[in-house]
């Protein structure tokens, strides 16, 4: 109700500014416990304990800023960054939209981020606290070595995290993508694998909507080969369905409800040529309990949301905890990790 109230007055202010302004009344509330395990949600997912399966995805909180208020508003996991060796500005703004028609977002951010050693203090500051929280790593825009940029993330940010998060899906840094392909991502892999050395750090990867089934299947050939932990689908995607915002031809990623039945056919592409072997964490146009529910029910042990936050406001998180407390409970069964997968 009372972001009912204030959305209007926040939707006035340009997108991006009213980000900094979330993130900073969030970093000025009353810090809250963290959200208790619900029994029938509660769930092992890559040999971590999430008390619920809802997260929030990379993007929200880019410099680690407010991982326990974001905790404390009900999230079962956040995922902070994308983080780069270097700070970097990012894109030239305005690069944040709200299409407000759709529901949704396009951003062309570029990786905008305090940089590593901010933000690993920020997370070491906190590593005592309960929670899980992972980091999301990326490389510098102008990095000569990507590859190097991703390993020297990994040594950095992997004593800190619950897990780590390998983003090669932004399509808002050039060339960024190309790093899906097999080759490329065998050997990025590798890297950042002998980076992690003895640590037990989860290892995690991102990957773009924008993908053939060619694509799909080299992708998961070589994630099970390399034993990763969970593949997160899918990011920001570059296509552009049928919009009816004026804003629509804005460059960047969409993100939001336009997003949801291409990330949740993705997801089951994702199911399918795994054969359910690695954990999957559905993203893209989740906003309610029952795109929650679907999502599960597609294969994903997870799921992420944030542009519908935009729209919803922060109670949407408990919402949809509480919703599929509910049906985990009419369907009869004891956890829902019985529903993964289970279409």
């Amino acid at each position: 109700m009372l972001y009912s109230i204030c959305r209007p007055l926040l939707f006035r202010i340009p997108a991006e500014p009213a980000h900094r302004l979330t993130i900073a009344a969030l970093a000025a509330a009353p810090r809250v416990s963290s959200a208790a395990p619900q029994p029938l949600l509660c769930q092992r997912v890559a040999g971590l304990v999430f008390p619920n399966p809802v997260g929030i995805a990379a993007g929200f909180d880019k410099n680690g800023e407010v991982p326990d208020a974001l905790l404390g508003l009900g999230f079962g996991f956040v995922e902070a960054g994308t983080v780069t060796p270097r700070p970097q500005e990012g894109n030239p703004k305005p690069r944040l939209f709200r299409l407000v028609e759709d529901n949704a977002v396009i951003n062309r951010m570029g990786f905008n981020n305090a940089g590593a050693a901010v933000v690993a203090r920020r997370l070491a500051a906190r590593k005592s606290r309960p929670g899980v929280v992972g980091a999301n790593i990326g490389a510098n825009k102008d990095s000569a070595d990507r590859v190097a940029d991703y390993a020297a993330m990994t040594r950095i940010m992997a004593p800190l995290a619950s897990y780590l998060t390998i983003n090669i899906s932004s399509p808002n840094t050039p060339g960024l993508r190309a790093l899906q392909d097999p080759a490329a991502l065998a050997d990025l892999l590798d890297a950042v694998i002998d980076a992690r050395g003895s640590l037990q750090t989860r290892l995690f990867l991102k990957l773009a909507p924008d993908l053939t089934s060619t694509d799909i299947d080299a992708i998961c050939k070589i994630a099970l080969d390399k034993q990763l932990d969970a593949l997160i689908v899918t990011n920001t995607t570059i296509t552009r369905p049928a919009l009816r915002s004026p804003l629509a031809g804005e460059a960047g990623g969409l993100s939001g409800e336009p997003l949801r039945a291409l990330a949740l056919q993705v997801l089951r592409d994702f199911r399918s040529a795994t054969g359910g072997a690695i954990p999957l964490i559905g993203v893209g146009g989740i906003a309610s309990a029952d795109d929650a529910w679907e999502r599960i029910c597609a294969g994903a042990s997870l799921i992420q949301l944030y542009s519908a936050l935009v729209y919803r406001g922060p109670g949407l998180v408990r919402q949809i905890v509480d919703g599929l407390v509910k049906r985990v409970s009419a369907e009869g069964m004891s956890s829902i990790a019985e529903a993964v997968g289970s279409e």
